[in-house]
């Protein structure tokens, strides 16, 4: 089916997706509370280089076509931005947990309208800056600057949406001379060589349960990847990304039902803040590709 032609199957796509995810979020928070984080995400990225390569291998050209391009510095530098993001991510999840870290992570959306301008030299208009404004004032409703003793960690998860727009709008500019399917190699293999450079020196003994965790992990970031690719082959991007916001549902009943952690009512009224606004971000591009 054409790209685009069935959006009901994508909405459900991108929920499926959701759901792996935060799967996944949860079992990265209880491995990287037992080892080394850059460990953790160094095994996760050889089981998805190897995903990917097994993916470029079956398509038209193979690996060797996958991986042709005329801007390795951007995909390099794009690949290495997300493993950090990941690290970054993974370590607010051991200090904030899921919920606090999600809630505020939900912001890259408004990064990315926000840094459409200087980076990719696309204007933002007066409605999307407003969205932006509310969706930042959810950022300080969560984080609570001021009132109280406020910690240096509640900001880790600002720095990894930081990075995961970043990240996103180079992916889009690469976008303009490179196949999706390019880009997805290069975030792959690039990401396991050099996640492995770093991890390399972290490496601890692994109890038998957790490498069963470990597999788990490194099946679920798989399986995400493969139903991401599908919603995307389905139906319009601006169709379903709004749908991805349920991560921070699915991963929020994760960290209260596994976890134990807490919904405080700020954490509640900011994240719906910052998902209002990204909602409106998302059609207002709709509107304006139309």
């Amino acid at each position: 089916m054409a790209a685009g032609q069935n959006t009901r199957l994508g909405i459900l796509l991108m929920i499926a997706t959701s759901v792996v995810f935060a799967a996944q979020d949860g079992i990265s928070r209880h491995l990287a509370g037992e080892y080394n984080v850059f460990m953790v995400v160094m095994v996760r990225y050889w089981f998805f280089a190897a995903f990917v390569i097994a993916v470029a291998g079956r398509k038209a050209g193979g690996i060797v076509n996958a991986a042709r391009t005329t801007q390795p510095f951007v995909q390099t530098f794009r690949a290495l931005l997300l493993i950090t993001e990941i690290c970054v991510m993974v370590v607010s999840f051991t200090l904030l947990g899921l919920v606090e870290s999600h809630a505020v992570f939900t912001c890259y959306p408004l990064l990315v309208a926000a840094l459409s301008g200087p980076v990719l030299g696309e204007k933002v208009g007066w409605r999307r800056w407003t969205a932006i404004g509310v969706g930042f004032l959810g950022v300080l409703i969560i984080l609570r600057p001021g009132i109280g003793v406020f910690r240096i960690e509640a900001l880790i998860p600002l720095l990894s949406a930081f990075l995961f727009a970043l990240y996103g709008l180079l992916t889009r500019y690469a976008a303009r001379k490179d196949s999706a399917a390019t880009s997805f190699f290069w975030t792959g293999t690039v990401g396991a060589v050099g996640m492995t450079l770093v991890g390399m020196w972290f490496w601890e003994p692994m109890s038998a349960p957790d490498w069963g965790w470990m597999a788990l992990l490194c099946v679920t970031g798989a399986t995400g990847h493969f139903t991401l690719i599908k919603c995307y082959e389905v139906a319009e991007a601006s169709a379903v990304q709004p749908f991805a916001y349920f991560q921070l549902v699915f991963a929020s009943a994760v960290g209260l039902l596994v976890f134990g952690e807490v919904l405080q009512l700020n954490v509640m009224f900011g994240a719906g803040l910052i998902v209002a606004a990204g909602i409106f971000t998302l059609w207002r591009e709709r509107m304006r590709a139309r």
